[in-house]
């Protein structure tokens, strides 16, 4: 299936033919202050990207910093850390090459780092391990990044505090000594390392010792034959082969997502120059080292490589068309499903076409247990189930299944009942409100139980009349109707009087309507605008007056609510005129 690309530049990215829109820095935020020199950068995925590529410098579009590869990574921490009191710009590339497009440089983003002021912490070593034996004596020294340090000093002797070997020498801010020379051959070593910044060296950094092995020669490096370096597209079990070292007896492969990843082969060794991997994740990029050794240690300064996984399932940005293509099915389901109350088990039939399906319900601990394979489900109680269906591809001669899937909440429903149908007259006509109740999703409508429907419980401006009300489940439970025996009139009670003592239509009062049957009336109550009571009458008295405490009220709107002998209310207004 295709997705079309919207084209347009989304946030200042350079594109390929194509509109992509280029991530959000979310730690540290764009324009964040105050930041930890050591802080790990992140940012938000962007679908459909195999890779990126991260740029740090301190103007915008820099690299004096780095300019690194991350693979599928979206965080990536600088091995040397940041410089302190720095703006920081950090430019995103999204990296399409091995896709056969252009990458794209997005906008740079910024942050300020924080003000040192302390000293750096002191070193882990990484290469050679503390009581290490039979190091190569032309090994090199080792360690990860020390916070907030900007420098190291490094000192070598062959007795503890002892710098025979190498006096006290500031390398810089690298994690990597090469000692000169070659280290004297079965003897013990013991090592320094103490990091340093603006405000002074770290305090109390401990050494370690390790034992040199004998003078041999050191293997070199080897070269990847399968895949090659910057292949595309290779198989999701792949056999890895590399060139053979002579004097070599034995190789240690690293293998990760990302170029400090370890996360498929962590310093594995091998006695042979090939191996199998199985299970590859597809659409993404790989990061491999391979270091030979033999008994004077192992090869020195070897390189990284790295390769691309099949496209798999997507979605994948295919640079040629600017579509996204995903193998995947489209999956169209509803959120909620309902039953009918007393209804035996309902069954349901997947609404999508695909290569197979497969049917879910979950727990309240979110455990998934598989209740149906095929493109039909039987539910029989309330929760929630997730529907997947996938599609089946091969690539490279393997299969790949693309699934997928929603999750869905199955609910009771009922059909309604009516509580009661009341009116308030308008002078538009009666506003009309149907009370109904019942576990369902209701929908309402008047005079046809073909509808139309609405939402709403209220109908406004309902002419005078005897109407039908309907209430409908929408869940398919049934329809229920009332019909208002009341009418819905306001026939008998006057539109105006005009009290000024002609004798003519000055007291305002119930009329008995001629047609229809007696209407019997306990009291009629009239208010005015602001609700105020103003008189009680009842239907068989002159009526009122149009005082209020034995004065004349002014000309305008009033109210009545007047209550028939089965506590039905009719409401209504009229005009004083004077």
């Amino acid at each position: 299936m295709l997705k079309k690309l919207l084209f347009g530049l989304v946030f200042g990215c350079s594109v390929y033919g194509i509109g992509q829109e280029c991530p959000n820095l979310l730690s540290p935020v764009n324009g964040a202050t105050g930041v930890a020199v050591d802080a790990a950068i992140t940012w938000a995925a962007s679908d459909g990207v195999p890779g990126y590529r991260i740029r740090l410098g301190t103007t915008p579009g820099g690299s004096e910093i780095t300019d690194s590869s991350v693979g599928s990574a979206t965080t990536y921490t600088p091995p040397l850390g940041l410089p302190a009191n720095t703006t920081i710009y950090v430019t995103i590339i999204l990296d399409f090459l091995f896709q056969g497009g252009d990458d794209i440089v997005c906008s740079s983003q910024s942050f300020t780092t924080e003000n040192v002021t302390t000293v750096p912490d002191c070193v882990s070593f990484r290469t050679p391990v503390d009581g290490s034996t039979d190091v190569s004596v032309f090994s090199n020294i080792s360690w990860f990044y020390a916070p907030r340090a900007t420098g190291y000093t490094v000192s070598m002797g062959t007795g503890p505090g002892l710098t025979d070997i190498v006096a006290p020498t500031d390398v810089g801010n690298t994690l990597l000594f090469n000692p000169p020379g070659e280290l004297p051959a079965s003897t013990v070593i013991y090592t320094t390392v103490t990091p340093y910044n603006g405000v002074g060296n770290a305090m109390g950094c401990s050494e370690i010792s390790f034992t040199t092995g004998i003078l041999a020669p050191l293997p070199g490096c080897t070269t990847m034959v399968t895949p090659f370096n910057g292949e595309v597209n290779v198989p999701l079990t792949p056999f890895l082969e590399w060139l053979p070292v002579p004097g070599a007896t034995g190789y240690r492969v690293t293998i990760g997502t990302t170029p400090d990843g370890t996360d498929i082969l962590d310093n594995t060794a091998f006695n042979t120059n090939s191996t199998f991997v199985l299970n590859f994740e597809p659409n993404k990029t790989f990061f491999i080292t391979i270091v030979p050794f033999n008994t004077a240690g192992e090869a020195i300064g070897c390189g990284q490589e790295s390769f691309s996984t099949l496209l798999g399932c997507g979605p994948y940005l295919d640079p040629r068309t600017g579509d996204f293509v995903t193998f995947s099915p489209e999956v169209n389901f509803p959120a909620t499903l309902s039953f009918c109350e007393n209804d035996s088990p309902k069954t349901v039939t997947a609404p999508d076409i695909a290569d197979g399906y497969r049917w879910f319900q979950i727990d309240d601990f979110d455990n998934e247990v598989m209740i149906s394979n095929s493109n039909e489900v039987t539910l029989s109680e309330n929760g929630r189930y997730r529907y997947m269906a996938y599609n089946i591809i091969s690539q490279s001669g393997a299969i790949l299944e693309c699934p997928n899937s929603t999750v869905f909440e199955v609910v009771s429903s009922e059909i309604a009942t009516i509580d009661g149908v009341s009116a308030v007259d308008t002078a538009l006509g009666f506003d009309v409100t149907v009370s109904a109740s019942g576990g369902g999703d209701y929908e309402y409508a008047i005079d046809d139980p073909n509808g139309p429907f609405q939402d709403s419980n209220r109908f406004n401006a309902v002419p005078p009349g005897s109407h039908v009300f309907y209430v409908r489940d929408k869940n398919g439970c049934g329809t229920v109707s009332e019909p208002f025996e009341q009418d819905l009139t306001v026939e008998g009670f006057p539109k105006f009087f005009t009290p000024n003592g002609d004798n003519i239509n000055d007291f305002w009062q119930f009329i008995q309507p001629v047609e229809g049957g007696q209407i019997v009336l306990r009291d009629i109550r009239i208010f005015d605008r602001f609700g105020r009571l103003l008189s009680v009458i009842t239907q068989n008295s002159l009526g009122w007056d149009g005082n209020y405490g034995g004065r004349p009220l002014p000309a305008g709107e009033y109210w009545f609510s007047a209550i028939d002998d089965l506590n039905r209310e009719v409401k209504g207004h009229f005009s004083l005129k004077r």
